[in-house]
């Protein structure tokens, strides 16, 4: 049971009780770095990379108007940071045809996502993950694992709706895509 808001966290660091940041710590810190793990895929990275997200809400705490929920502001920090540390370090990844996706039906891809639920299946599911864009797994993983809505993937990413919609349907497909390789 969560004895105070966030704004109230928020508004004692801001007025100087500093030790009060570590209850917001306490409550993100292992989203945050379950959301990192997965879009880097190195432990001792998202380590670091979660000790920064932290540094960075800490040091711009003042600047949190509130527009959005606290939690989806300190998501925002951490998708950018995974996504831009992954840019830096060239990762390799799959590349799909576009035709492969075209004769992809949502129907196809809505009922084999739905059917992941035994150890292998998820291992594989980790794996196909692996071989996309850090900016595509953190979308998929916002949604389906942290169960973040659009709207609020939306203020995450910095992407439009329309756009985080329509990247969620190819993302979706590729991993359709990557499943039925991995089965072959």
């Amino acid at each position: 049971m969560e004895l105070y808001t966030d704004t109230y966290y928020i508004q004692r660091v801001l007025s100087g009780d500093t030790s009060c940041f570590a209850c917001l710590l306490d409550k993100y810190s292992n989203q945050v770095h379950a959301l990192i793990y997965r879009v880097v895929h190195n432990r001792e990275d998202a380590e670091e990379l979660t000790q920064d997200v932290f540094v960075k809400v800490f040091q711009s705490l003042k600047s949190f108007k509130g527009d959005c929920s606290f939690s989806t502001w300190i998501y925002r920090i951490a998708y950018n940071t995974a996504v831009s540390y992954t840019r830096k370090t060239k990762y390799e990844y799959l590349a799909i045809e576009e035709e492969q996706l075209s004769n992809v039906s949502e129907d196809e891809v809505n009922e084999s996502l739905g059917l992941i639920r035994n150890n292998e299946q998820i291992e594989r599911l980790e794996k196909a993950l692996g071989k996309i864009p850090a900016d595509e797994r953190a979308l998929i993983l916002l949604f389906y694992m942290q169960e973040k809505s659009m709207d609020e993937i939306s203020v995450i990413s910095g992407l439009t709706l329309s756009n985080v919609k329509t990247r969620m349907h190819r993302v979706r497909k590729k991993l359709f895509v990557l499943l039925k390789e991995m089965e072959d």
